[in-house]
């Protein structure tokens, strides 16, 4: 049985996790690893990225349900992408795990500086053709997304994170995507990567099912409260994006900071 204060706190990390995920619509699970170590006080950054992966792939799943019952998902490229990405994932998970923990944390800090950073950039709002994956377009659209499949499996893997920030350009790059259409389809991939990085982590040891439980429950709560928010402040949602990404790349050179502390000193 944990004591209140870790409960508590494993509570409001995943709770903040989903409310920013509820009113900026994606994001959130960057803080996790970081709010598991540094909130939660996790003493292993490598449990704290088992853990993060598991809890990322279960609102994942609910995010994927919610999805499916609005929109048209776009399963065959989505599946084509998550099947190559797991193999990246197993593999990013096993160099994740032979890396010494502060190194892990300092990697992790540099890639927060840089999500938060691609989070800046205006996104493009150009209409693309969006051929579906069929025999005619498998030769072209087979190798796109087995390739960058592969890729945004092996960091998500390293990270024990969802990689949606890196999913949906994968996917409009892969697949010529919409926007809209890569966002739905993403949840595919950050599902089955995070379940396959939380396995490679659970086969060691590394995933502390109390903690994922309670960031899980607090993310849901979040979550709700995250998208009535949305519904108030919709015509702030680009303000409140940016000031998150500035955020995140603070707290990216705040993590980068602590893990690199030791290695220097």
């Amino acid at each position: 049985m944990l004591p209140a204060l870790p409960v508590a706190l494993a509570l409001g990390s995943g709770g903040l996790i989903g409310l920013v995920l509820g009113v900026i619509g994606g994001g959130g699970s960057i803080l996790a690893v970081p709010l598991l170590v540094y909130v939660v006080g996790m003493a292993s950054p490598h449990v704290a990225i088992g853990t993060a992966a598991f809890a990322v792939a279960v609102n994942a799943a609910t995010g994927l349900a919610l999805h499916a019952r609005r929109s048209k998902i776009r399963w065959p490229c989505a599946m084509a992408f998550s099947v190559a990405g797991v193999a990246g994932a197993f593999g990013g998970a096993a160099l994740g795990k032979a890396m010494d923990g502060q190194k892990l944390l300092a990697l992790f800090g540099l890639l927060m500086i840089v999500v938060g950073a691609l989070m800046l950039r205006p996104k493009s709002t150009e209409e693309r053709s969006s051929p579906w994956l069929s025999r005619q377009s498998a030769s072209r659209l087979l190798p796109r997304l087995s390739l960058v499949g592969g890729g945004v499996g092996l960091l998500s893997g390293f990270f024990g994170i969802g990689g949606g920030f890196l999913i949906v350009p994968g996917l409009m790059m892969a697949a010529d995507m919409e926007l809209r259409e890569a966002a739905s389809a993403s949840l595919i991939a950050v599902l089955a990567f995070g379940l396959a990085s939380a396995t490679s982590y659970a086969w060691s040891g590394l995933v502390d099912w109390s903690v994922a439980l309670l960031l899980i429950a607090g993310g849901a709560a979040g979550a709700m409260a995250g998208i009535r928010l949305n519904a108030l402040l919709a015509q702030r949602r680009g303000m409140l994006a940016k000031v998150f990404a500035w955020f995140v790349i603070a707290a990216g050179l705040y993590v980068g900071g602590r893990g690199l502390a030791p290695l220097l000193g």
